[in-house]
């Protein structure tokens, strides 16, 4: 699919599953992450396992200067990376009243402004060569409301249907993968122990189903792509629901 990807948030949950499967492939890997120690170790393992070159760069994407060692990653013409996965990301409580504003405001900028400026960084360094994806993690959320994260990864979505028309055909495309629930420690950073998160266990998703489903539609050029059958119905479903329903359903877990 790819000869080199760089993946942020790779240091655990779906990113560090991009890395296993992309590296399965003989992609050669650029990891992006807040910690070193974790980086270090996954980048070990894949060159054990695959043998393929991995590159290991410490960045906290909401500090400027960091932010700005992976944008000039990106473009650098001499190291060109064909593929850019956009993970990083967390959670806050649904309840957006009670919500510290700053950590609002650090949450959009994760979801939103980094993707935004590492795909524009991607981009300008992809279209000349008429070569490249781009992946966007966003969310069932993006279709339900959701509070905050459902209308940051609703910005994903649309952002990612518009650019991969424009850009589709220069060969160029952008994706926005739309998982339901997985089995990662996102919500465990929430506080939230497996068990605890008030979500039923049908409603699950395995990430190396959700990595797998992700990397197929992205290597067939689709705008959107929702892993799993069952997701795939919910969203139907959702969307020509009430938005009453809409917004209950949005209301479940955490």
């Amino acid at each position: 699919m790819s000869r080199t990807a760089l993946i942020t948030g790779a240091s655990s949950g779906l990113g560090a599953e991009f890395a296993r499967q992309l590296a399965a492939t003989g992609a050669d890997l650029v990891l992006v992450a807040r910690d070193r120690t974790a980086l270090d170790e996954l980048a070990e393992r894949i060159r054990r396992t695959h043998g393929v070159d991995v590159e290991v760069l410490r960045a906290d994407l909401l500090k400027p200067r960091h932010l700005k060692l992976v944008v000039e990653r990106l473009s650098d013409p001499d190291r060109p990376v064909d593929l850019l996965v956009n993970n990083a990301g967390f959670g806050l409580p649904l309840d957006f009243a009670s919500n510290d504003i700053d950590d609002e405001v650090r949450h959009l900028e994760l979801h939103v402004e980094v993707p935004m400026r590492l795909s524009h960084a991607a981009l300008r360094a992809m279209l000349p060569r008429k070569r490249g994806r781009i992946i966007n993690i966003a969310s069932v959320g993006a279709f339900i409301p959701r509070s905050t994260y459902g209308a940051c990864k609703r910005w994903l979505v649309v952002f990612s249907e518009w650019a991969n028309g424009q850009y589709g055909p220069q060969g160029v495309t952008m994706t926005a993968v739309c998982p339901g629930y997985t089995h990662t420690n996102f919500h465990e950073r929430l506080g939230l122990p497996p068990g605890q998160e008030g979500v039923p266990g049908w409603m699950w998703l395995d990430a190396r189903t959700v990595v797998s489903e992700a990397l197929r539609d992205t290597a067939r050029g689709k705008a959107v792509s929702v892993p799993s059958l069952r997701y795939r119905l919910i969203v139907g479903l959702v969307r020509f629901a009430p938005r009453s329903l809409g917004a209950r359903v949005g209301a479940r877990g955490r």
